[in-house]
């Protein structure tokens, strides 16, 4: 996806819509809530018990015996352990669920918004998004949420004792410091930390696309001699996103260091207090121990939400990407309550086409395709002839006229139905890292090996296959780079052949191959078009010749060029 230089979405609203994605889990995170609270109390209670035990030696009046308070102290040790490992197993238990949750309507998402809206995106960027993005998430549910309400939680209980068993005023202090360390270190910080938090998402996406692009376009890196210049690129990014981790750790690492500061200020405050109480025989100095001890011990969980934004500054940035692409709306809905067809004709009037709204790639075009025919389509590059293909699939919405499926509008017909009698077989064919016959299953998973052998043969590739070391048992991951442009585009034919759908669009099916496998493949197609309607965007003139009918693109303006005897 495109990298956003700064995000859209304030730190709340990030936080809202991810808390929102809770739904059901709520309730573990309730429980981790309520463990981690009770566990920091525990955690606090064996200094505790030791500071009332102190004020017994003092002379304080306390009714348990020092058997006893060491014994609570010893329980509180044992309870911190086990409240402490519910908490973290709840708090990680709803991250990994949700980070599933999550991947599955990113892949939801990218469905709904292909093809039109991933055009042109980088792919190295969507995988950072689908990968490391997610990934950076699980700080947010595991160690965000559950910390900011025990924070509130054990403060007020610490306030409620100090003030009730010893002092208001250490109290107050107490308050103070945590607003203080809570509240306004982590506001003043965070404008901070979430522009170098961005900064270095962006960085990261991009150093992270180029990366990639650079892996998988090696060949051409080394025919063309661009080793150094890619090599110097690729090191002058790894600098930028180098020098952007670093401005992001040293601002993190003044933020720790601001809120140690606070602390100590506010610890040292705490003492001087309750000093100032004892010599003015406002307080007894056993119960100023107590208060004291209560006090230094509680400032754990607001430390720990003081620390949040420099965890935040990647968890806010990810979660803006990430909640971008939940919330784009994808160029075309897929249609389910429509009407099903079995391709007949095809109808194409007055159709207008414009990807900005202003300027125009196609204007007015009137078509039509009956089966039993191929028709061609001609055109210089970047004239609309890919884009025509493309709106005979609905990948993009039509701006005006009419795409008529035996008389229906293309609006008006299941989406479902639509890809089950037109397929289309682009310039490019990706191959999945699976078998030559489970790329080919692709296209119909119930093929027998009769149908897929002679789909094989009409896209002259059968006897290839044969040649490999499993035939159509072999792995195409071994074979990436071995597999040529033409080899790869005659795969891609034999699916189109194999699906057997009623009307098949061919963008430039024959521009990666030779004049003899070209012969073979238009042999194959005057074959199939007896059954079928084939739509031919070529710029071979060899390819052309055996179009029954051709159209001529010009200016966005559509006409027949020709019509040959069949």
């Amino acid at each position: 996806m495109s990298v956003k230089k700064s995000t859209r979405r304030s730190g709340i609203k990030i936080m809202s819509s991810l808390i929102l994605l809770l739904g059901s889990l709520s309730y573990i995170m309730l429980l981790a809530v309520i463990n981690g609270s009770a566990g920091f109390i525990c955690a606090m209670g064996i200094t505790l018990f030791g500071a009332i035990g102190i004020a017994k030696v003092l002379g304080e009046t306390i009714a348990l015996s020092y058997g006893m308070i060491a014994a609570v102290a010893v329980v509180c040790g044992a309870a911190r352990g086990l409240l402490r490992y519910i908490e973290q197993y709840a708090n990680h238990y709803i991250a990994f669920r949700l980070l599933a949750v999550l991947r599955d309507k990113i892949f939801t998402a990218l469905r709904a918004l292909s093809p039109a809206k991933l055009e042109g995106k980088q792919k190295g960027s969507i995988i950072a998004m689908i990968t490391s993005d997610i990934e950076t998430l699980e700080v947010f549910y595991a160690h965000t949420v559950s910390p900011v309400c025990i924070a509130v939680i054990v403060s007020l209980c610490v306030l409620i004792f100090v003030g009730t068993k010893t002092s208001w005023w250490l109290a107050f202090v107490a308050m103070l410091g945590f607003i203080v360390v809570g509240i306004v270190v982590p506001v003043i910080s965070s404008d901070k930390l979430k522009a170098s938090g961005v900064r270095y998402r962006a960085e990261f996406a991009s150093f992270n696309g180029y990366f990639l692009d650079s892996i998988k376009g090696i060949r051409e890196i080394v025919l063309n001699n661009a080793g150094e210049n890619r090599k110097k690129e690729l090191n002058r990014r790894s600098d930028i996103l180098l020098e952007e981790t670093k401005k992001m750790k040293r601002d993190i690492a003044e933020t720790a260091a601001t809120t140690e500061l606070c602390v100590s200020i506010f610890i040292v405050i705490a003492l001087i207090v309750g000093i100032l109480l004892v010599v003015k025989g406002e307080l007894s100095i056993g119960k100023m121990v107590i208060g004291i001890v209560a006090v230094f011990g509680s400032f754990g969980p607001v430390i720990a939400i003081s620390a949040l934004p420099g965890n935040l500054t990647q968890t806010f940035a990810s979660g803006d990407r990430v909640l971008d692409l939940l919330s784009e709306e994808p160029e075309v809905s897929p249609v389910d309550d429509g009407k099903n067809i079995t391709y007949n004709r095809l109808d194409v009037k007055n159709l207008s086409f414009s990807y900005d709204g202003q300027t125009q790639v196609l204007d007015g075009v009137n078509f039509y395709a009956e089966k039993g025919e191929i028709i061609g389509i001609v055109g210089k590059s970047g004239c609309g002839k890919s884009t025509f293909l493309k709106l005979l699939l609905r990948f993009w919405r039509k701006n005006k006229g009419r795409i008529n499926y035996n008389g229906i509008d293309i609006d008006d017909i299941n989406t479902e139905s639509l890809l089950d009698n037109v397929t289309m077989v682009s310039q490019e064919t990706y191959l999945f890292n699976e078998t030559v016959e489970d790329n080919l299953r692709i296209a119909k998973p119930n093929a027998t090996t009769e149908e897929i052998e002679d789909a094989c043969r009409s896209a002259s590739i059968h006897d290839f296959i044969l040649t490999l070391p499993q035939g159509y048992k072999t792995k195409v991951g071994s074979l990436a780079d071995n597999l040529s442009a033409g080899e790869k585009q005659r795969i891609g034919l034999a699916r189109a052949f194999l699906r057997g759908s009623e009307l098949v669009l061919l963008d430039e099916p024959t521009s990666n191959v030779d004049s003899i496998n070209e012969g073979i493949i238009l042999k194959a197609l005057k074959e199939q078009k007896r059954k079928k309607s084939i739509i031919l965007v070529s710029h071979r003139e060899s390819t052309m010749a055996i179009a029954d009918r051709t159209y001529q693109i010009e200016d966005g303006i559509m006409y027949e060029q020709s019509r040959k005897e069949t």
